[in-house]
């Protein structure tokens, strides 16, 4: 899948990416980027992965994300079989919030 992405306009998206420092900032670039819709795709399913990798079950997830069963299975099917983006992220957020103990 990355090959099929990798490009000089996804590199530029991910390094503007990087450059913002706080949630503030993430708010404005994200509400000039994307629309609501395609915010809360994004936001639902990173929302369904961290419930995937604390065990929880579809019924769970579809009740507290309002998402499809199609999209609690892709998105279990990238924590199994995909380049550990997720997983990446959940440890990272987990160790930071260790250090702010």
């Amino acid at each position: 899948m990355i090959a099929k992405l990798k490009d000089e306009n996804v590199d530029f998206l991910f390094k503007a990416v990087l450059k913002l420092q706080t949630l503030e900032e993430c708010y404005k670039f994200f509400d000039d980027l994307c629309t609501v819709p395609e915010l809360r795709a994004l936001s639902q399913r990173i929302a369904v992965a961290k419930m995937l990798s604390e065990h929880c079950v579809y019924s769970e997830i579809v009740e507290a994300t309002g998402a499809s069963t199609a999209t609690i299975s892709r998105v279990n099917r990238s924590l199994n079989y995909g380049c550990d983006g997720y997983n990446i992220v959940f440890g990272r957020m987990q160790e930071e919030k260790k250090q702010e103990k």
